[in-house]
């Protein structure tokens, strides 16, 4: 009898493995919290793993940053004097050229009165 049914057993278990390979296997539902939870749980986990990875700044690296801060500080500063200077030199050539063309106006513009008098 007890050999009987192990036989049986193994058939079924034979036919099971057989139909399964085709078959797809059922997946239950997560509850969407569960879902919501397990990702935060691995979020934090990976936001302390990097935050034990990261070392003890050095003693270089914080000179370079510092450098670094100094070369900005002074390249703003040559960037602002050159804009003004441009900005100082571009008024005075208008100034410059405004004042020729006003005497040049003034020239040219006599002669033009001085002609239409002479003709009138």
């Amino acid at each position: 009898m007890l050999i009987n049914f192990t036989l049986s057993l193994q058939k079924k278990r034979r036919m099971d493995l057989c139909r399964r390979s085709y078959a797809y296997s059922k997946v239950d539902k997560e509850d969407p919290q569960d879902i919501i939870h397990r990702r935060a749980q691995f979020l934090i986990h990976k936001v302390l793993e990097k935050a034990d990875s990261r070392r003890k700044p050095s003693c270089l690296r914080l000179r370079i940053s510092k450098l670094k801060i100094k070369i900005g500080k002074r390249l703003m500063r040559l960037r602002k004097r050159i804009i003004s200077g441009v900005s100082t030199v571009r008024l005075g050539i208008h100034g410059h050229f405004i004042t020729q063309l006003r005497t040049w106006k003034r020239i040219f513009g006599r002669g033009r009165q001085s002609q239409t008098l002479i003709n009138a």
